[in-house]
């Protein structure tokens, strides 16, 4: 049987992140660290920071021998457990990666029933607190097609906009629907919808999970996910953004939280809110189906409520009488659009009440 005291470090350090990795009674996270890393890649990856850095550099800090420190940074990096990159001195850089979003979007080529149930089993025991916490990890964006041309958008809240400003795009299956599916609880929205976006051409050259796509391709997807009634949504700040997801709430692991456990705000609204035209509603009802959030209600009169509306823009796709449009919410409702991830994690971090240097 495997030692998990061994992994306890590790997963306080993930803990310290401010994205989180909260514990708990039964070691359920310590089961599914033993299934991912090795005893000695966790001793390693327990001493990462968030700053990429050289093997070389990494090997001095912690007083290891830098072809053991290699090896094992490389096997981590191929398994998705760690995140590499280059960095501006020269040369590749490691560093640690949150377990969400990180280590376990990155394990959509490799995920199993076994692992499918040790994440359920764990997403249970915490009840989700991990996207309970402020800010929320995701930000919607409304679906382009509900976007009229008299409407002020900035491209980070456009998806279609975001993705032509890209270099490089590819597309992967959803963890969260594979997951649930593998444990005969998945839904029937299309699977291949998660996409990556990159500045830099050729940015993802060959990978075993990821198709690199066109951006006619990548445009395509993002109609195909639009046309099933996934929500768009992105990381919670403007710039520097290498995804884009399509989620719905009966799989997806942090929209479940609404779903499923009741947490009001576990994704960011968009800027705007969806609005009905009375005179022209004919009450069919259609939206009511459509809408992910359960925003919208009938009682005499189709009505939503604004609390409630994340601002996807589902609704107007399908209403026959376009009697639905997006309006402008009030700044109020939006909360914080923070510009860069670092003015994000700062944020994140201080209202779990972390120091960010332990980490840095």
């Amino acid at each position: 049987m495997t030692d998990l005291t061994q992994y306890k470090a590790l997963a306080q350090r993930l803990d310290d992140l401010p994205q989180g990795f909260p514990p708990t009674e039964d070691g359920s996270e310590l089961r599914m660290l033993a299934y991912l890393f090795t005893p000695e890649e966790a001793a390693l990856g327990a001493q990462l920071r968030m700053t990429l850095e050289k093997p070389a550099e990494i090997a001095e800090r912690l007083d290891m021998e830098m072809r053991e420190v290699a090896g094992l940074l490389k096997s981590m990096a191929k398994k998705g457990l760690i995140k590499v990159g280059g960095i501006p001195r020269g040369g590749l850089g490691f560093g640690l990666l949150p377990f969400v979003v990180g280590i376990y979007e990155m394990q959509a080529g490799r995920i199993d029933k076994e692992f499918a149930q040790l994440f359920e089993d764990y997403y249970q025991k915490t009840r989700a607190a991990v996207v309970e916490i402020q800010p929320p990890f995701h930000r919607v964006i409304p679906v382009g097609e509900a976007i009229t041309v008299d409407m002020s958008v900035q491209p980070y809240m456009n998806a279609a906009e975001l993705v032509k400003s890209m270099s490089s795009w590819g597309v992967s299956e959803c963890i969260c629907r594979n997951q649930r599916a593998l444990l005969d609880e998945g839904c029937d929205h299309p699977l291949e919808v998660c996409m990556v976006l990159s500045e830099k051409e050729n940015a993802f050259p060959g990978s075993d999970s990821i198709r690199k796509l066109s951006k006619e391709e990548a445009l395509d997807v993002l109609k195909i996910a639009a046309d099933a009634g996934l929500v768009h949504s992105i990381s919670n700040h403007k710039d520097g953004h290498w995804y884009l997801c399509n989620c719905c709430t009966c799989s997806c692991a942090i929209m479940r939280g609404m779903k499923e456990l009741g947490i009001a705000d576990v994704v960011a609204k968009s800027p705007y809110v969806a609005e009905i035209d009375q005179e022209n509603c004919i009450s069919c009802e259609i939206c009511i189906e459509r809408c992910p959030f359960d925003a919208i209600d009938s009682n005499g009169s189709v009505l939503v409520n604004m609390q409630k509306c994340a601002g996807c823009g589902q609704c107007v796709l399908v209403c026959p009488q376009d009697a639905i449009a997006m309006k402008n919410r009030a700044n109020d409702d939006v909360g914080v659009l923070y510009k860069t991830e670092e003015e994000w994690l700062a944020a994140r971090a201080a209202s779990r009440k972390i120091d960010l240097s332990n980490v840095m």
